[in-house]
């Protein structure tokens, strides 16, 4: 359907006439309900008047799941044969042709049987959407592609079958399917994802303990990064400059020198002390190139920040308290952790405000913690914008 030929009714109902939208149900494991909260979401927008089909579901003999597809329309599968047998795949002529306003479609990441379109049941989706089809699909963390040898090395299991990231990073909508591992394991127990001889099996190997959690972990930090993605894009479209204080994240400025350790161990701990907010280090190098800084000591030091669960990161500028405070804003951090000055009270008198005290002055929303080290001039701390280890 073109913009010449919706008519305003249609227009006002809100259809996409350009791209479909694509929203995804993000899977923690299998098993965990992502289907049924598809089916969930079609059958509520069918009942307020949206055109909604079902292009593929896969039921696993869930009878519940089965029993929801009664309230939707369901499109005829595309049948091929593949090495003698007969198989099933989704009709993606069949859908174009129907052109509904929303499609659902399980398993993204699904290997198709040779003899349609595409290899990928994603190359299919990507062609709906570009029909302006809005598609409902799902998909398990396991099978994100920057995720596949992370999680083969937690279950001892490769997933053949993969999904760009940029495919799902791409969605309009992304929403976590979660629930607590002893949750997913009592459902097993109970035969609501697999049959009763696949039971015993599935908890000793994929479905530990261990390997859930880990899976779960997987899935909240994707997500969370994709989320904060988009608040920093939402900022930079909307020229807000000001820090949001939605995660802690603590900056440590590095200089090469001794005290860096102290540093990056001090800001650890505040990090943790803020249920763990996210801890970046950062060296200023001169605009020639120039670091001033011996590269064995910032190489030891980039081992303890990552050691650490931080990251790294180096930026070029002769200001240094400024480039600081340009890093530390671009990154949204809440906290700035400096050592105080090596230079005597009478150098300082001579010379002006250091970088500690001029960050201090500049720094406006961001906290500046001043933490002494050996090689400092001055035996006392001195704290800036807020106390040490606290907003």
């Amino acid at each position: 359907m073109t913009r010449e030929n919706a008519t305003p009714a249609q227009a006002s109902a809100g259809l996409r006439l350009g791209r479909g939208r694509l929203k995804v149900y993000l899977g923690a494991a299998p098993g965990v309900g992502k289907t049924f909260r598809m089916l969930e979401e079609g059958l509520r927008r069918s009942a307020r008047g949206t055109d909604v089909v079902v292009g593929l579901v896969e039921c696993h003999g869930r009878q519940r799941t089965e029993a929801m597809l009664g309230g939707l329309e369901v499109l005829p599968r595309a049948r091929r044969t593949y090495r003698g047998a007969e198989l099933t795949e989704l009709d993606l002529d069949g859908v174009l042709a129907r052109g509904p306003r929303v499609v659902l479609i399980d398993e993204l990441a699904h290997t198709n049987v040779p003899g349609g379109r595409h290899p990928r049941r994603w190359q299919d989706v990507e062609d709906l959407l570009d029909a302006g089809i809005e598609v409902i699909t799902t998909v398990n963390i396991q099978h994100l592609e920057s995720l596949n040898d992370v999680v083969r090395r937690i279950t001892g299991v490769l997933q053949h079958e993969t999904v760009p990231d940029e495919v799902v990073r791409g969605a309009d909508q992304v929403e976590l399917v979660d629930m607590a591992p002893e949750g997913l394991r009592r459902r097993i127990v109970h035969g609501n994802v697999y049959a009763p001889e696949k039971v015993e099996a599935a908890l000793s190997n994929y479905f530990r303990i261990g390997n859930l959690i880990a899976l779960r972990q997987l899935a909240l930090l994707w997500l969370a990064e994709r989320v904060d993605e988009r608040l920093q894009d939402y900022r930079a479209e909307h020229g807000i400059h000001r820090v949001w204080e939605t995660r802690e994240r603590v900056v440590v400025a590095l200089t090469g020198g001794p005290e860096g350790e102290t540093l990056l161990r001090r800001a650890a701990r505040i990090a943790d002390r803020t249920g763990g907010g996210d801890l970046l280090a950062v060296h200023v190098a001169r605009e020639d190139g120039l670091t001033g800084a011996g590269s064995g000591t910032l190489d030891r030091q980039r081992e303890l920040v990552e050691s650490l669960g931080g990251t790294f990161h180096q930026v070029v500028g002769e200001d240094v308290p400024r480039a600081l405070l340009r890093f530390a804003r671009d990154h949204d951090a809440t906290q700035l952790v400096l050592g105080t000055s090596r230079r005597g009270r009478f150098n300082r008198f001579l010379t002006g405000p250091g970088i500690g005290e001029t960050t201090v002055h500049l720094s406006g929303d961001i906290d500046v913690h001043m933490v002494t080290h050996e090689a400092s001039a001055g035996g006392r701390r001195h704290r800036g914008a807020g106390p040490l280890g606290s907003r």
